[in-house]
């Protein structure tokens, strides 16, 4: 018989939203099992033993150092590292305010002035700050169609294959009426796509949380945007939400160039 992969999937600082996704694919959770060895995965079986991975999943945004010891000792026993959703790839919602300098004030405003003492807290940061990532799988939660696709792409040894085009593509696949059009911010045009467009499905703008799409044209974006008249504040604020500072970085560089 053929050896199976070694599986581990590992949650982080987050909701823990894109595990969950995977459990509740009860039509497929024994396949997802049975096609490789899943020896850690805590929140869907005990007996958890650490070993050599040739895959592991992360879920979350890094937060301690305890965190950042693990991830190091996990890179280095691990062939390929695959991040899951938005915070593990780009540091998600508690991100969204980084390198402002304001983090200790926030801190000490939820949590007061107490030192901790098991763990060593800092600003939250994606996975791919301390170790090299080998694939992502963004989303806010993840796409459960885009992972099963791409786990079993994995598990026989080919890369992963996630959307490099925008949201505006699945949109017009179905025929939704661009909101771009009733002068309200939607992220569509330069966000991954991958989930479906969920939301222009409602009527809802997209807010990113699928994070940057290769193919996304931010120029065209924000040229747009400046005509209806938003600013740098309102355009920087929508893109951060779930993009983090990745996001912003890409906007901008694109904002100095539309803005001469």
């Amino acid at each position: 018989m053929p050896i199976k992969p070694k599986v581990g999937f590992y949650n982080l600082s987050g909701c823990s939203g894109c595990l969950l996704t995977i459990i509740n694919c009860e039509d497929a959770i024994l396949d997802i099992f049975n096609g490789g060895e899943v020896v850690s995965f805590l929140m869907a079986q005990s007996g958890n033993i650490e070993k050599d991975l040739d895959i592991a999943f992360l879920d979350g945004s890094v937060t301690t150092d305890e965190q950042e010891e693990f991830l190091k000792e996990l890179r280095q026993r691990t062939k390929k590292v695959v991040c899951l959703g938005i915070c593990s790839s780009y540091g998600g919602v508690q991100a969204m305010e980084n390198e402002k300098g304001t983090w200790p004030k926030r801190f000490k405003k939820v949590y007061g002035a107490k030192p901790f003492v098991v763990v060593k807290p800092f600003e939250s940061r994606p996975v791919d700050a301390f170790i090299p990532v080998d694939y992502y799988l963004p989303g806010c939660p993840i796409d459960a169609d885009q992972f099963l696709y791409n786990y079993s792409r994995l598990l026989r040894g080919l890369p992963v294959d996630a959307p490099k085009t925008p949201v505006c593509l699945e949109c017009k696949w179905h025929e939704h009426e661009c909101l771009l059009l009733k002068n309200i911010m939607c992220l569509g045009s330069v966000t991954a796509a991958g989930c479906k467009a969920r939301c222009p499905s409602v009527k809802m703008p997209c807010v990113g949380c699928f994070g940057p799409a290769d193919e996304g044209n931010l120029t065209s974006e924000f040229n747009l945007l400046k005509e209806k008249k938003y600013t740098f504040a309102e355009i920087e604020r929508k893109l951060r939400l779930f993009g983090g500072i990745k996001f912003i970085k890409n906007f901008k560089a694109v904002w100095k160039k539309v803005t001469k």
